[in-house]
């Protein structure tokens, strides 16, 4: 940021701002459903490759969706297994990989909290008038 330049002219950290503001809505959002929200993108990307995708992925499927460390994405799934939203089988295929799938309470949640999320993005995207420019924006900033 340029010392001349006023904070609120910084995209980066007006970026920034935005994103933590819209972090602690999903924190929020997503705390009764008894979810983080790195277990929420990863439950719910997992839920949409096996039910809408049909596939029957591996964790690194999943993480590569996700935009997450597959090494993160590794312990995370470990921890939905545990809380019994997903099961983690061995691929017969090789012995290394692991088949994800989400069990029925997993599907029962991602779909309520991909409800309770699209509910809380729309309220915070809500003051944004073009919402295809931003959809555009915000994808090109991602890739």
């Amino acid at each position: 940021m340029s010392a001349s330049l006023h904070p609120t002219e910084s995209p980066g950290l007006l970026l920034w701002r935005t994103t933590l503001r819209w972090q602690r809505l999903m924190v929020a959002a997503l705390k009764p459903l008894g979810l983080t929200h790195v277990q929420f993108v990863l439950l719910a990307s997992t839920w949409w490759l096996t039910t809408v995708a049909g596939e029957q992925p591996h964790q690194r499927r999943i993480a590569d969706l996700a935009g997450t460390d597959p090494m993160m994405t590794s312990q995370v799934l470990r921890t939905l297994e545990g809380k019994g939203l997903v099961a983690r089988t061995p691929d017969p295929g090789d012995s290394r990989a692991r088949r994800i799938t989400v069990t029925p309470e997993g599907a029962a949640l991602a779909r309520d909290a991909v409800r309770v999320v699209e509910a809380a993005d729309a309220d915070f995207f809500r003051p944004v008038a073009d919402q295809a420019a931003l959809l555009d924006v915000l994808r090109t900033l991602a890739e």
